[in-house]
């Protein structure tokens, strides 16, 4: 059978092998590792001689882990496997012959192995498993020390990482192991650590190395005396000091500072840690490896040790962690916390001087302590002055930390990665900048004004010499202000702004202005000062004089020869307009003149190779990505076209003058787009875009009136009822492709404000043209959601219009609703077509619009549309519960409507008004009773439908209620004799509880109804 595995094993490897081989030795494998003895041969063919390839080893180990890891294996099982490995282990382990052990791989393979068995029989069977592997570290045996290493590092993965979850039933196993090793053999093993440092310092540093880490591992579950005592510490101590004269790194060195970070970490009680933290005199120690050849000498080369750099900075981040907590336990005793804020001074400077290392690692490992210290000063209060001292030289290492350091090449393609890292790390520094502001407002406002102002001084003097970087920190820092000067913007939240900061803010930001910084040769600087700009449109609202000299800089910083520059601008261009347009004037043709060469589009089809990973605004600079950023464009030019200051022929001018140029490239480009030009099918997309977005910007600008907007100009409403004719004669010769009519669709939304009563004999068109046959369900809803804001306001003029394109509409909709579906994006898409389809009548309802359903035009759906709403309000599926309250309460309406006048009055002693229903439609008073009511009570009995527990469903019930309500008001007595003759003999029930809820309960209330439903249901499952 061993011949068999390995013959097998061979093949499910080898990459030459067939598919159809591979799969039957890995079907082969699969049983050979269900059988309960395979583990016997797999010991046998791993332990042989001569050995088998190292696959086969492999393999082999990995069926022995399943048997014991999976608990299969009885007692004698157990022990044979034990003996066959220790055999093994001290033939080719014990004897210190390097040739003898196995490769690397298959060392970490057997180890797992070894640690499983210790698990299994530490307890009882394999009581001396350290003494056996301790006995092969002895007598300078490196393979045996080496193997004795690895098993020691894998016996704490497997029963101590902290990082891993475990069931219930593994951690007590777990626990109660580690009790037995500290019982038992934690005192040898801590004395094996300190005699193989002791032996192979200097000699052997892997082995050093591999020693420190295991210690660094156990310690966090060690006795502390047994690692922190005298002799231990004169083995360790040397190593973290210790100095090579080449500039390669240390490995050694690393690791034992990374061992003191572990001991650091233990957890101990705050006396015994800050004791342990000052016995170690790890200050000291910190500030010898700061003053070090690698981390103060070699500081700004590439000789700099990073690693080091990164270890220490864990360290000081692990101490300082633990010192803050200790000064802020309230029930330290004196001393400890005298000790701890000692600690805190003397390791500040450490900390600060890491934080501010020219390595982005290094920062960030030791930014999370300094939280941790901001935190703590926060909640001090006031501050002592031990404590406000810190707060200068921490905002300090912030702010210079900000600063793109002298390598950086701001923009470049292959700094992407870097720029993009460096800008996550500002977001972390700014947070901590915050935090300086909470706790100490006054310095943070005076340091940054003197900054900024240094900055104003220097570019003063020094003009285009000035570093970029200086500029760039300044202007930063510039735009992070607003947080102190204007209101609920820092981390405090405060409803008034700081008065000192907000006049420091203005005087900056004239003095920007003022500064001709937009000048300064530096795409990062350009793009820093129309941020600002955006970011403090009230200083503008409130210094008129500055806007024409900040729209000129704009102006031409739209024309950037720097892609990103120029792309980022034309976005900041329209945020500035649109803020400011109610100060900018009548400056449209100016500005059009400016930026018509701008205006321009030039649509690509994307390549085949085209980037199809998600980019971030910024760095997608493909051709798409421009035209999304030239769509600003237009939507600024329609906001500074239509400010109040600007006559109204003037703005229907300024519309003609954009959109001609559109039109026309339209009209060049549908005859090839109609043929199929991939490239014409886009630029027509495009222009009809552009159009939208013009009109977004127009539409934006009409004053509202309540809840609606203002109707626009005769004139502006004629000049886009142009631009919408022109998409339509798009929409319909290039109906079939899906990106026109999306494009049409979202023009058509944003021309509708501007258009005003002048869309309504176009409706027609758009919903031929948007409710083709190849129309998606999707585009069905998004369409309808758009019908119902027209209805909304044309109310008092669609009728007629709604009379003409209902049947037509509904008929399409109809079909989307039977369409089947095909995965969860249809079901999808259903769910949002149900709900719009229901919210689209239930709007016709609202806007005293009902009785176009029943006009002769549309007489012919009307029971089509019915059933419909019923389909809706019967379906329960996930996602459906919101169209199914809707139809509910189109039912509702439909009752109110024709249902005729209350017959009714319900209350503790009824009043009959009529003596019989006189519904609008003849019947309609016996079709609510036998279809309306009768949905109601088949909703209540889908066992899908559970308003005792889902708050949508009790929605529902509430429609139902309300259903049940009004139908007893329009039919009286014939809609009880119902209830009591067809509905409850039929469930069952007696009916006399709900009757005397239902005739006593007014129309205006509905809970007592509702709460009666509620205990039927739940009686009833």
């Amino acid at each position: 059978m061993d011949s068999q595995i390995e013959k097998a094993i061979e093949i499910a490897w080898n990459p030459k092998s067939g598919y159809e081989l591979q799969q039957q030795a890995f079907t082969y494998l699969s049983q050979v590792r269900a059988d309960p003895q395979a583990w016997q041969v797999c010991t046998t063919l791993f332990k042989r001689d001569p050995r088998p390839s190292e696959i086969v080893r492999h393999a082999a180990l990995e069926i022995i882990n399943n048997a014991v890891h999976s608990e299969t294996l009885d007692g004698p099982s157990l022990a044979f496997l034990k003996q066959s490995l220790l055999d093994y282990i001290g033939r080719n382990y014990g004897s210190n012959n390097e040739a003898a052990v196995d490769p690397a791989s298959l060392q970490n393979k057997l180890t797992q192995t070894l640690t499983y068995l210790f698990v299994s029989m530490y307890k009882e069977g394999w009581e001396s498993f350290i003494d056996d592997f301790l006995a092969l570290a002895q007598n300078n045996n490196t393979p045996g020390v080496i193997m004795y290493l690895r098993i020691l590092g894998s016996i704490h993965d497997e029963i101590a990482d902290l990082m891993l979850s475990r069931q219930e039933h593994e951690a007590k196993r777990n626990n109660d192991l580690k009790d037995l090793v500290r019982e038992r053999d934690m005192a040898k093993i801590a004395a094996s650590w300190r005699d193989i440092l002791a032996r192979y310092t200097n000699q052997n540093d892997a082995v050093v190395e591999m020693t420190l880490k295991v210690i660094g591992k156990w310690v966090s579950w060690t006795e502390i005396s047994l690692v922190i005592n005298q002799e231990m510490l004169s083995l360790l101590i040397p190593l973290v000091g210790r100095s090579q004269t080449a500039t390669v790194e240390d490995g050694v060195r690393n690791t034992a500072v990374d061992t003191l970070t572990e001991i650091v970490s233990k957890k101990m009680k705050a006396g015994d840690k800050i004791q342990m933290i000052s016995f170690l005199g790890l200050h000291e120690i910190v500030t010898q490896l700061l003053a070090s050849q690698p981390l103060n000498e070699w500081k700004g080369t590439s000789y700099y040790d990073t690693d080091l750099a990164e270890a220490v900075a864990k360290l000081v981040n692990a101490v300082m962690a633990d010192v803050v907590r200790v000064v802020e336990d309230n029930k330290v005793d004196n001393d400890t916390r005298a000790t701890a804020e000692k600690l805190l001074q003397d390791f500040l400077p450490s900390l600060l001087r890491l934080f501010s290392d020219e390595y982005d690692e290094v920062c960030s490992t030791v930014i999370p302590s300094l939280t941790d210290l901001l935190t703590f000063l926060r909640k001090v209060g006031s501050l002592p002055t031990t404590y406000s001292n810190m707060l200068h030289p921490i905002l300090n290492a912030i702010v210079s930390k900000m600063r793109y350091d002298e390598t950086s090449n701001w923009g470049e393609e292959d700094e992407q990665t870097d720029e993009a890292e460096f800008i996550d790390l500002r977001k972390r520094l700014q947070i901590l900048q915050k935090s300086v502001a909470a706790v100490d407002e006054n310095l943070c406002v005076e340091y940054l004004s003197n900054l900024v102002a240094n900055m104003f001084s220097t570019l003063e003097q020094q003009g285009s010499g000035m570093d970029w970087r200086d500029l760039d920190l300044a202007l930063h820092e510039m735009y992070l202000f607003g947080e102190l000067a204007l209101p609920n913007m820092g981390l405090a939240a405060k409803s008034q702004p700081n008065p000192v900061a907000a006049e420091r803010l203005a005087a900056m930001m004239s003095k920007m202005v003022e500064s001709g910084i937009a000048d300064y040769q530096h795409p990062a600087i350009q793009l820093q000062y129309m941020e600002i700009c955006v970011r403090y449109p009230s200083f503008f609202e409130g210094q008129q004089h500055y806007i024409p000299r900040a729209l000129e800089n704009f102006v031409k910083l739209v024309h950037h020869q720097h892609v990103r520059v120029r792309t980022r601008s034309w976005y900041l261009f329209l945020r500035f307009v649109k803020t400011l347009r109610a100060q900018v004037g009548n400056i449209a043709k100016t500005i059009i003149d400016s930026i018509s060469d701008l205006l321009p589009i030039k649509a690509e089809v994307p390549g085949s190779d085209a980037d199809d990973d998600m980019s971030s605004d910024e760095s997608d600079h493909s051709a798409n990505a421009v035209f999304n950023h030239q769509l600003h464009l237009f939507e600024a030019i329609g906001y500074i076209s239509s400010t109040s200051a600007t006559p109204e022929a003037d703005q229907a001018l300024y519309a003609r003058v954009v959109m001609d140029p559109l039109f026309r490239d339209m009209s060049v480009h549908l005859p090839r787009a109609e043929s199929g030009d991939a490239q014409a099918v886009l630029q027509v997309h495009h222009n009809v875009m552009a159009l939208g977005s013009l009109a977004k910007g127009f539409a934006d600008s009409l004053p509202s009136q309540g809840k609606t907007r203002a109707q626009p100009s005769p004139g502006i409403s004629a000049e886009f009822s142009r631009a919408s004719e022109a998409i339509l004669i798009a929409l319909n010769r290039l109906n079939t492709s899906d990106e026109i009519r999306s494009a049409c669709r979202s023009a058509f939304s944003l021309l509708l404000a501007v258009l005003g009563a002048a869309v309504l004999p176009q409706l027609p068109q758009w919903i031929e043209g948007l409710l083709s046959r190849s129309s998606s369900k999707d585009e069905m809803a998004m369409f309808l959601r758009v019908l119902e804001q027209i209805v909304y306001e044309f109310k008092g003029e669609i009728h007629s219009i709604l009379d003409a394109l209902l049947t037509p509409l509904l008929q399409r909709v109809f079909a989307g609703l039977s369409e089947p579906i095909n995965g969860t994006d249809d079901e999808i898409q259903l769910q949002e077509l149900r709900r719009e389809y229901v919210s689209f009548v239930q709007v016709i309802f609202m806007n005293d619009l009902g009785g176009v359903l029943v006009t002769e035009s549309n007489q012919g759906i009307f029971q089509s549309l019915v059933q419909s709403i019923f389909e809706v309000a019967k379906n329960l599926s996930h996602g459906n519960l919101q169209p199914s309250r809707i139809a509910f309460n189109v039912l509702t309406r439909m009752i109110n409507l024709w249902g005729g006048p209350d017959i009714i009055k319900a209350g503790e002693n009824p009043v009959v008004v009529a003596s019989a229903p006189a519904p609008a439609i003849p019947g309609f008073d016996q079709f609510m009773i036998d279809q309306f009511h009768g949905v109601c009570w088949a909703v209540m009995q889908d066992a899908n439908f559970k308003p005792n527990s889902d708050a949508q469903s009790r929605q529902i019930l509430g429609e139902i209620s309300q259903i049940e309500q009004v139908i007893y008001a329009k039919t009286g007595d014939v809609f009880v004799n119902h209830l009591q003759t067809v509905t409850f003999p039929q469930l069952g029930i007696d009916s006399t509880d709900f009757l005397n809820i239902l005739t006593r309960t007014p129309l205006t209330e509905r809970k007592p109804v509702v709460q009666y439903l509620l205990g039927l249901l739940k009686s009833r499952r």
